[in-house]
Order: structure tokens, then sequence, then C-alpha cells
């Protein structure tokens, strides 16, 4: 695993780990046609008008916000080794120095990929301004796009994915997991509230809560704990239900899959720096409608957990 924390002052570091091969993590990233399925934040779609992948080519593309608003971008690339590595300067247009230099390299791990980005700029300051702009915008969500694409074209699966790195050992992150006093605090996004009526946390093990939200009724829900491993992983199902843990439907969500597989997967990337990865799935049987219900809502979804995750750090920080 790439150590992020030795990213100088004037780099932002990346690592994730695919569940697919090299070769389809290339040609997903060089493929002009895949790259348009997975490229930019949620709720983005790409415009390619050219690609030339080699030492001296370019990519010049158009990135469209869901606001209607048209971003130009212009990539050229300075090294182009298939299947291992690229190199990059992205923004850089006649007239105009690049915005920064981007390396990626793939890594073929255990039949995955490991995937180690690196993006340099001219200063620490400019490197922390364009940190603050990717999270503003949600350009993380880019990698997340990714892992859906890949798992869908490797295996035909609709997931969600959501990842998120704490500046934090891994036992205490996977405490805040664990601990019901500290769970309760984080788990809800922000405008909501989250009160845990059971919590049995371990393998075999349910938990059952209610959540409320400023002029709205509260609703519940429920989760059995199918895996527990500690301090890496987490598997459970969730489910909405009644006060008393029946099966139910959110009044809000009518057309929702009845039952949603969470895995929650924990990384060291550093002593004091942990890597969270959420994944969801439908669970079970669903109708189509149901399954274009969750397909439909993946922006939503990360907002959530964004939003879930900021009071995480909170919590994180108070337990320092």
């Amino acid at each position: 695993m790439a150590d992020v924390a030795s990213a100088a002052e004037n780099e932002i570091a990346i690592t994730r780990f695919y569940d697919a091969p090299v070769q389809l993590v290339w040609d997903a990233w060089t493929d002009p046609d895949q790259v348009a399925q997975w490229w930019g934040p949620r709720g983005f779609t790409l415009t390619t008008h050219g690609k030339d992948l080699r030492p001296g080519g370019s990519w010049v593309y158009t990135m469209h916000g869901p606001d209607g608003v048209d971003y130009p971008n212009v990539t050229r690339y300075l090294e182009v080794e298939p299947g291992r590595r690229l190199v990059y300067d992205h923004g850089a247009s006649e007239g105009r120095p690049p915005l920064f230099r981007v390396t990626v390299v793939f890594t073929s791990v255990k039949g995955g990929t490991r995937m180690d980005m690196r993006m340099t700029l001219p200063t620490p300051e400019a490197a922390r301004d364009t940190k603050k702009f990717i999270r503003q915008a949600g350009g993380n969500s880019t990698w997340d796009r990714l892992a859906e694409y890949l798992e869908n074209e490797r295996s035909g699966r609709d997931i969600f994915v959501v990842n998120h790195t704490f500046d934090a050992p891994i036992d205490r992150v996977f405490d805040a997991w664990t601990d019901p006093q500290l769970l309760s605090r984080w788990l809800a996004p922000a405008s909501s509230s989250l009160r845990l009526i059971e919590c049995d946390v371990r393998t075999g093990g349910s938990s059952l809560y209610s959540v409320s939200e400023k002029g709205a009724a509260a609703f519940h829900g429920r989760s059995r704990y199918l895996e527990v491993e500690r301090p890496h992983r987490l598997v459970y199902t969730q489910e909405f239900c009644d006060e008393r843990g029946n099966l139910a439907r959110h009044p809000l969500a009518p057309v929702w899959p009845d039952t949603l597989l969470a895995t929650i997967a924990l990384a060291a990337e550093s002593p004091n720096r942990t890597r969270v990865t959420v994944t969801w799935e439908v669970h079970g049987s669903a109708t189509p409608e149901e399954r274009a219900a969750f397909a439909g809502s993946k922006a939503g979804m990360s907002r959530g957990w964004m939003e879930s995750f900021d009071r995480f750090e909170a919590v994180l920080e108070g337990a320092a």
C-alpha cells in the first residue's frame, strides 16, 4: 500500500484498489467510450473531442456539469507505458502553463489492481487549494465511479461506492463504527439525528435504530451483521422497518429495494491515516423499478455519506 503520508507538500496522493485486472482498469482509463462512463464528479458527463494516447499527444475534452456549465479540459501526455504508467500535464493549452502534473501507476495485486496517483502542483499553497476545491466539487467521487464501472464490467453487479480517508489510526476508526456511543453521534446525515434502540455489533448480531429529521416524521431501520472482522471489515444488511423491527417502506421512498448489503473496508494508509471504503448493493430480490431507484440515487447517497463523514471526523477528534 502506498504511504500517502510520504507525499511532498506540493503533491496530492491518491491510492485505490480495484477488484479488476490491470488491463480492464487501463482500458477504462484510455478508451474514450469507457472513460465517458465514469470520469468526473457524480452528475457530470463527458465529451471527448480528440484523444492521441502517446508521448506528445493530447486528450481534449469537455466536462458537462449537472447545472449545465461546460468545463473545457486539455491533457498532454508525457509518458505512456501501456498497462503500467501514465504521466501527463493537466490544463496545458496554447499560451497557458499546465495546472499540475499527474503520475498514475497501475500495479497488479492479488488479482486486482492498485492505482497510485500523484498530482504535483507548483507550490504547497496550490496543493492545499486544489485539494479543497476537489473536495467541494465532489471530485473524489470520480474514483468511486470508476470502481462502480469496473465492477459492472467485470461481474454485471450495480454497486454504489464511496471512499474517505481519516486522519486517525485504523483501530480508532473501527471503534467509531462499532461502539454504540460513537456510532450514534455520526451515522446520520447532518440534518438528522440517530437513536440506537438496540445495538449488538458482532457477527450474528443486529441493531435497531430511528432517524429523526427536523420537520419530518422519524423512520426506523435495522441492520444484521454478517461479518465483523476487527479492524478491517464489516458486512451487514440494511432495511427500513417499523418501531418493532418489522420490514416496512420508507414513506418518502416507496419504490426502494427491501434490503441493501453494506460492506465496510478499512485500510491503513499510514499509522495515523485510515481509508474507509463503503460499498452498497441491492441484496436479494428486487423489481426493475426498485433497482432503477437505487441506481438513480447515487448522487444523493454520496452527499449523505459525505455529511456523515464530516460528523465522523468531529467524533474522531473528540475521541483523540
